[in-house]
């Protein structure tokens, strides 16, 4: 088995801008994504620091 920590020091090669383009899509949809279940999911810790702080004040 070849040793893959020999290829650290060499140069990087150029990417295909057709690989690029679909990778950085890729990474756009996953950020979407990501951003709209945020918007959509309630945020655990705000919610039970509201809850705590109502049961404060009664």
């Amino acid at each position: 088995m070849e040793n893959p920590f020999k290829d650290i020091n060499k140069p990087l090669k150029a990417v295909p801008p057709e690989l690029k383009s679909k990778v950085m899509n890729d990474i756009a949809i996953a950020k979407l994504l990501m951003e709209l279940a945020e918007l959509f999911s309630y945020n655990l810790g705000d919610v039970i620091e509201t809850v705590m702080n109502k049961r404060d004040k009664k």
